[in-house]
């Protein structure tokens, strides 16, 4: 079974909810982005989305348009992201998404790209650029390969298009609880519980929820409505703080595991026979 399927199955049988966390691939370079998966494993993550750098990042703030500027200039590139995947997978199944420019993987040979990352081990692509009217060559790559479809939708998507994406979409759906692009925000969107419930309308695949999630509150209170709570830039931004410092590892840890903790100290609601809800915990 698909590790992304797979971990939220498990989840699920735990009454748990998931933490995603974003770095990107190569900053400040390749053996510091393994190190930190296998620790992000030993922590609770529950699923690591690695961005490959691309010179044009047109959905990144600008915390991960420099994390890119440094994967980048660390010599890292999509082959050598696939290395590093392998490596990791020495000594982890934690399942891992690769954050993707579509210009990446047209240069590389799309099918390819899909077929050597799921010899290297990823579980799941999100390709953010590539709409799904123009997927169809990717979609059936990924579904030979059983790699995840991770699709976006955003709080403008038209409900209709909602249906469209999510019917597409295999592993979890990736809601972007904000316009605009990744970075830190200090507060959560009033209209998250009406955007979740229009999602869920039209699929039963897990929903994670991220851009603009920084603190253990603010992940605590998505992780109540969602399935899943991504966190990103705030992540990418210690890594940037610390750089090539020899606790650059330790640093990320102590911030990323009160992340983890707020996450699963929400508990699922149980349906009751009577079909009410009751807390477990």
């Amino acid at each position: 079974m698909n590790r992304i399927v797979e971990r939220f199955a498990r989840l699920k049988r735990a009454e748990e909810k998931g933490l995603i966390v974003y770095i990107g691939a190569g900053d400040p370079d390749l053996e510091a982005t393994r190190q930190l998966a296998l620790a992000f494993d030993r922590i609770g993550v529950d699923v690591l989305e690695l961005g490959v750098p691309f010179s044009d990042p047109l959905a990144d703030g600008l915390v991960n348009q420099l994390a890119a500027q440094r994967g980048l200039a660390s010599g890292t590139t999509p082959a050598k992201v696939l290395e590093t995947v392998r490596l990791i997978r020495r000594d982890s199944q934690i399942p891992i998404v690769l954050y993707i420019y579509f210009n990446l993987m047209h240069r590389y040979g799309p099918a390819r790209f899909v077929a050597d990352a799921a010899a290297a081990g990823v579980d799941g692509l999100l390709v953010l650029d590539l709409p799904p009217e123009e997927a169809g060559e990717v979609e059936t790559a990924m579904r030979r390969a059983d790699v995840c479809n991770i699709y976006l939708v955003a709080p403008t998507t038209p409900e209709q298009r909602i249906e469209m994406i999510v019917k597409r979409a295999t592993g979890f759906v990736y809601y972007i609880s904000r316009e605009g692009v990744t970075g830190m925000r200090d507060s959560l969107p009033p209209d998250l519980p009406i955007m979740l419930n229009k999602i869920r309308a039209h699929t039963d695949l897990p929903v994670a929820v991220g851009f603009g999630i920084s603190t253990p509150e603010q992940a605590r209170a998505v992780a109540a409505l969602a399935d899943a709570v991504v966190v990103g830039s705030a992540v990418v931004n210690q890594i940037a703080r610390h750089g090539r410092s020899p606790e650059l590892e330790q640093r990320v840890i102590e911030f990323t595991k009160p992340l983890v903790e707020a996450v699963k100290s929400v508990s699922v609601p149980r349906t009751t026979l009577a079909g009410t809800t009751q807390q477990e915990r």
